[in-house]
């Protein structure tokens, strides 16, 4: 395959109770081995737990708003324009410290399993269940 075109109307999204995932590329979609690229809302006040990705990197980019960004137990907050990156197994978190849905962009590489992308939930888990409180 030479590449392929993603038009907005053609991305599968997917919505949380914390949000909306919209799936921009990943194996099963576009192909890929290397790149799984998801467009990510979060509504004000909600977020993406603490949680890690055993095999893969992640860049997240903030497109607009702000968020509360958690690497291990280190906090910083980040908006438009601002981004962290994060290597493989490494716990993270995103939270929308703001009044208006925050949209990020978040690149993970390289893909892992069918659907390109595997999460490994830990907020329920010390020392993150307390983290935020």
């Amino acid at each position: 395959m030479a590449g392929k075109f993603v038009t907005s109307g053609e991305v599968e999204r997917e919505e949380l109770a914390w949000g909306t995932l919209g799936w921009v590329s990943r194996p099963p979609t576009t192909g890929a081995s290397q790149l799984t690229v998801i467009e990510v809302e979060l509504l004000p006040g909600e977020g993406h737990n603490f949680h890690k990705h055993p095999d893969q990197e992640e860049v997240i980019y903030v497109v607009s708003g702000e968020i509360e960004q958690w690497l291990e137990q280190d906090c910083q907050t980040l908006r438009a324009g601002d981004s962290a990156f994060i290597p493989a197994d490494v716990v993270h978190a995103s939270f929308n410290v703001s009044d208006s849905p925050a949209h990020l962009l978040a690149i993970l590489g390289p893909c892992v399993g069918e659907g390109g992308y595997v999460s490994v939930e830990v907020g329920d888990e010390e020392p993150w269940a307390s983290l935020r409180q």
